[in-house]
């Protein structure tokens, strides 16, 4: 993968917006579950109030609740709160506090954020120690006793102010440490549970000032269900924007790979082209590259925002509840040893299922390019039987596959359900001992969830990177090739002084990798306004020869000047612009007939096609459809026979009017009336070039002013047809095969 990383450089800042987005998102996800908590603990169970500190309270209840302070606590208290009287408080306090019209109260002077920290410390600490004060006075006495009455139990909904501050005076004057055991029981209680205590004696000074606790709760929590959907809102914006951003960077880095993988396969010499099948090649740039393009947008949304939930999700649920850490750890272990036995069991599967596509691809082109063979030799079952043992391969391979994915689901929702339950089994343990409130029980369970799904999505991760990095690998190798045949690094350009003129000056070749020479010491001139013919039996070299021409391949020793330059020593662009090839097979392109003639001179005008069409004697066929020149061709020309095919292919190259002509046996699909019309008209349109022919047929290179007769790679005979009869036996050997007695006499 990291042989790839170049190709995203360009989209760096949007990688990193994405990466933002992805905070943003996380920690609105990772607040959720905190709001709903507070809906639970504060809107719910407190009624609204938040804070264990009133911010407004009556004077029997400050003188209440200061009893149970130390005197740091209360010199806090004081500094922290003023006295209001019914005639000195302003016409707002009236309005906000109904119940001083009757009676003093003391009012919050600051409520920032730091304020209300100390104070709902204080506060809190000073409730748990009212309370265990008169539970401990209650079980001393009498639970029936007048003097603990049963308004000043635990349970703070139903608290009777009047009652309890009747016995006000009776605290106030018992010695400071009587309640040191009390304020020491209160300091063990759990912060959250003095909280919450807290708040519920808030509650009750607020009532008896006259406010209406009803709408506090209501507007509390309107207030924390408009933040949660503001972060829900802001969670979908940033995931939407994740979702946009991810899909151009792995389009735009797909559509450039695909680019960079096309252009260097056009680079390709034949030894590179030897090196990879064409369906692989096809599997490369197409579902290879797809692999790639999906694990960028997938990777871009989860690599980086399943780390973030996942380690977020911990820290919040530990802050949450850190006495159940074990449960969270319990959960991570079990889900890493699943992830890693699913891991090893569909890797090696992942290695080898692209070579497996491939194989199957390789199968199905051929089965597509020899269909009339196949149907020729009736072995369409044959055929079915072997593409259907690649299918069968590919899908065992898959198979397997996702049913270790399909596992891993109900596997993940069985864990998630096995921690659910065990948090609401421990957490409720935890409720009834007053160390956990019911929100944060929910919260930690939410954080769970999240946590696990975090985990899902880092095994969907490590199952699909090892696939995408075997798809990079493949990608990267035919990066990494270094074509063997490429332009000089100083490329010279040609003189110009003998256009056309081909010099084959002791040339030798041998293929990469074999053991002696195909060709042997091949030497000879073809200068321009002649023809030079190479003839010899199947396997002589004549093919092979002609590929070094336009450097399909390199020579091995020796040098084949054209235009008296070496042609290693100029570009393959300059080369190849000099050269007409007419291959043996003629290949034809999708699009039209005018299109398929200007392949090789997009600017040849009308007046050319005509021309060239005419020479080549494919004229009548072409101006026979509605069409004309405009007729449609087919991929590959599947739509025209094989010496219609030809005809173009030839044409194609008249029309380039290139200086050097190569026909690679291109008349063997012409009977034998177009093959001599065919010549004929082309002796004269090329009388200033160069024309090389390769030909099995006696017939259509007798009349050449050089034939070059080739046997297992070396030049047996060089000369004009009558010459070769009477000094090469092996151009005999082929006349005598072709030409009757009196046709060999009348030479």
């Amino acid at each position: 993968m990291t042989k790839l990383a170049k190709y995203l450089k360009p989209y760096g800042l949007l990688i990193l917006t994405c990466i933002a987005l992805l905070f943003v998102q996380a920690i609105s996800d990772l607040n959720l579950p905190n709001f709903m908590s507070n809906i639970i603990n504060v809107g719910i169970q407190q009624s609204g109030i938040s804070h264990a500190a009133p911010e407004a309270i009556s004077q029997e209840g400050y003188d209440l609740l200061t009893t149970f302070m130390t005197e740091d606590q209360k010199s806090t208290v004081e500094s922290a709160y003023e006295r209001l009287t019914p005639d000195s408080a302003p016409e707002a306090a009236h309005s906000d506090y109904p119940g001083l019209a009757d009676k003093p109260i003391y009012h919050l002077k600051d409520s920032a954020r730091d304020s209300w920290a100390s104070l709902d410390a204080i506060f809190g600490e000073a409730d748990w120690t009212f309370i265990n004060f008169l539970q401990d006075y209650a079980a001393a006495n009498g639970a029936g006793q007048t003097q603990a009455p049963d308004s000043t139990s635990a349970n703070l909904d139903t608290l009777d102010l009047d009652k309890i501050y009747a016995i006000t005076p009776m605290l106030k004057s018992l010695p400071a440490q009587t309640f040191d055991a009390a304020r020491e029981k209160a300091q063990a209680t759990p912060a959250s549970m003095r909280d919450q205590t807290g708040a519920l004696m808030v509650k009750a000074f607020y009532q008896e000032l006259g406010m209406d606790t009803g709408h506090i709760q209501t507007m509390y929590i309107l207030k924390i269900g408009a933040a949660m959907l503001g972060l829900s809102l802001l969670t979908v914006a940033a995931s939407v924007s994740v979702g946009f951003l991810a899909s151009r960077i792995a389009a735009g880095t797909a559509m450039t790979l695909r680019r960079d993988i096309f252009k260097k396969v056009e680079s390709f010499s034949s030894p590179e082209f030897n090196r990879f099948s064409t369906a692989s090649l096809i599997t490369r740039s197409t579902n290879d590259i797809t692999q790639i393009q999906t694990i960028l947008i997938m990777g871009l949304r989860m690599i980086c925002y399943a780390p973030i939930m996942g380690v977020g999700g911990i820290i919040m649920a530990l802050r949450q509840s850190s006495s159940m850490g074990w449960v969270i750890a319990l959960a991570v272990i079990v889900l890493i040893g699943m992830i890693c036995l699913i891991f090893s069991m569909v890797m090696p599967k992942f290695k080898i299922i692209q070579k497996l596509i491939d194989r199957m691809n390789l199968v199905l082109r051929e089965n597509l390019n020899g269909m009339s063979v196949i149907r020729a030799f009736g072995n369409q079952d044959f055929e079915t039987k072997r593409f259907e043992d690649e299918n069968t391969r590919v899908t065992k391979n898959n198979l397997f596959v996702n049913r270790a994915l399909v596992f891993m689901m109900p596997m993940m929702m069985l864990i998630m359900n096995g921690i659910s339950l065990l948090i609401i089994w421990v957490g409720a343990h935890q409720i009834a001992d007053s160390a956990m409130q019911v929100g944060d029980m929910m919260a930690f369970m939410q954080y769970a969830m999240q946590i696990i799904m975090s985990f899902l999505m880092i095994s969907m991760i490590f199952i699909m990177v090892p696939r995408a990095s075997v798809s990079a690998e493949r990608i990267a190798e035919v990066l990494a090739v270094d074509p063997v045949i490429k332009d000089p690094k100083s490329p010279v350009a040609f003189p110009g002084t003998k256009p056309g003129q081909l010099v084959f000056d002791h040339v030798s070749f041998s293929y990469e990798g074999a053991d002696e020479d195909v060709l042997h010491d091949i030497s000879f001139t073809a200068n321009p306004g002649e023809t030079t013919a190479f003839i010899g039996s199947t396997g002589s070299g004549k093919s092979t020869l002609i590929n070094l021409i336009p450097r399909f391949y390199d020579v091995t020793r020796g040098a084949i000047r054209l235009d008296g330059t070496d042609i290693r020593r100029v570009s393959l662009k300059a080369l190849r612009d000099k050269i007409g090839y007419i291959p043996q097979k003629g290949v034809l392109f999708s699009g039209t007939i005018a299109s398929n003639l200007r392949y090789g001179k997009d600017d040849a005008p009308d007046a050319l096609l005509k021309l060239s069409a005419d020479i080549a004697q494919a004229s009548e066929f072409i101006e026979a459809g509605e069409d004309g020149y405009n007729r449609s061709i087919a991929q590959g020309g599947a739509n025209v026979s094989g010496g219609q095919k030809q005809r173009l292919s030839i044409a194609r190259a008249l029309v380039k009017q290139p200086d050097l002509y190569i026909f690679d046996d291109s008349f063997s699909a012409l009977d034998f009336k177009t093959d001599t019309a065919l010549r004929a008209a082309l002796k004269d349109y090329t009388r200033d070039a160069t024309v090389l022919i390769v030909a099995q047929r006696i017939n259509t290179i007798m009349n050449a002013e050089q034939i070059v007769v080739l046997d297992h790679g070396r030049i047996v005979g060089i000369g004009t047809h009558e010459e070769l009869l009477r000094t090469c036996e092996t151009y005999q050997e082929i006349a005598s095969s072709q030409l009757s007695k009196e046709e060999l006499e009348n030479v």
